[in-house]
């Protein structure tokens, strides 16, 4: 309970340091989406530049999550509420062209599991509530249209997913690949 106060906290705290910088950086106000293989990360994304080449970024979405039999049990799925806090280093003036990140994510997340025997019978069932951290590099290309005025980013991510806290049994953790896009509006 204390994270889900103190994340809230720290996000706000964060505003002021996204707001300052020189005059004529601009903010970018964005969908984001991101799939791994076992789930889907919608969110509504926030950046602030601060240089032609360093922006930090604001993420709150929603973390789908269906992880079969690839975690602790015959059957994982969930989902929960969580945001993210990362920086993007871009090669070419004016934050666009490639870029490169770090990011992390914090997701509150409970999670349905099942174990079944090999005829498909139910032996055990629950449900776990966790919070995952979930620290990720990522790599993009950004671009512009609409007099600069609109962008578009796919971008690849690889990181970890980390339970650091369980109520309830273990369920799946691990390395994590991302495949994502963001689509929004520069001002």
């Amino acid at each position: 309970m204390k994270i889900r106060i103190f994340l809230p906290g720290v996000l706000l705290s964060l505003l002021p340091l996204l707001a300052t910088g020189q005059s004529g950086k601009s903010w970018d106000l964005s969908f984001e989406f991101q799939a791994y293989p076992t789930g889907l990360l919608p969110g509504i994304r926030l950046e602030r530049g601060f240089d032609d080449h360093h922006a930090l970024h604001l993420r709150a979405g929603y973390n789908w999550v269906r992880h079969r039999d690839l975690g602790e049990w015959d059957d994982e799925r969930g989902g929960g509420f969580g945001g993210t806090l990362g920086y993007r280093f871009y090669l070419g003036e004016g934050r666009q062209n490639w870029f490169f990140g770090a990011r992390s994510d914090l997701w509150f997340n409970q999670i349905d599991w099942q174990d079944l025997d090999d005829d498909g019978n139910l032996l055990a069932e629950g449900t776990s509530d966790i919070v995952v951290l979930q620290p990720t590099a990522e790599a993009g290309y950004l671009f512009t249209f609409g007099n600069d005025s609109w962008l578009f980013a796919p971008s690849l991510g690889f990181g970890l997913e980390i339970n650091v806290q369980t109520e309830g049994e273990e369920v799946g953790q691990g390395a994590i690949l991302l495949l994502g896009f963001t689509l929004g509006k520069r001002f």
